[in-house]
């Protein structure tokens, strides 16, 4: 499946989309189901505490 076909979440709207329907700055993705590309907010919520915490631990 090329990124073309997979789910995106527009940054703008809050919507689901399948494809390149938004600019590439206004999509977080690309997502294999609408279901993940819905929770996009919260996945990127997760990976930016990740990587926070990462980097924190580097620090010490």
């Amino acid at each position: 499946m090329s990124d073309a076909d997979k789910y995106w979440y527009n940054l703008k709207t809050g919507e689901v989309q399948q494809g390149f329907e938004a600019p590439s700055v206004d999509r977080a993705g690309p997502f294999d189901t609408a279901e993940e590309a819905a929770r996009a907010p919260e996945i990127m919520r997760e990976r930016s505490r990740a990587w926070a915490a990462e980097d924190a631990a580097e620090d010490d």
